[in-house]
């Protein structure tokens, strides 16, 4: 995940009432026109139960930002 995807994920999900479960999470992005970038993030989220915006956005998968090996600093 990059420190964008950080972002769009913590907007799309603003307003929701939590617990949700991932598939909750992410039909509300959906619904809430999230867009595609967001949602491909979204999508490798673990099959659980999330309390909080915050433990989505740490749940998203991590990749290395830049196009050189590892990424680049943030």
């Amino acid at each position: 995940m990059t420190f964008r995807d950080d972002l769009r994920v913590d907007k799309a999900l603003q307003g929701a009432d939590f617990p949700r479960t991932r598939q909750e999470v992410l039909d509300y992005a959906r619904d809430r026109d999230a867009d595609e970038k967001t949602l491909e993030a979204m999508r490798g989220l673990p099959e659980r139960t999330y309390e909080s915006i915050g433990q989505v956005v740490d749940a998203v998968p991590q990749e290395p930002e830049g196009d050189s090996p590892g990424g680049t600093d943030r």
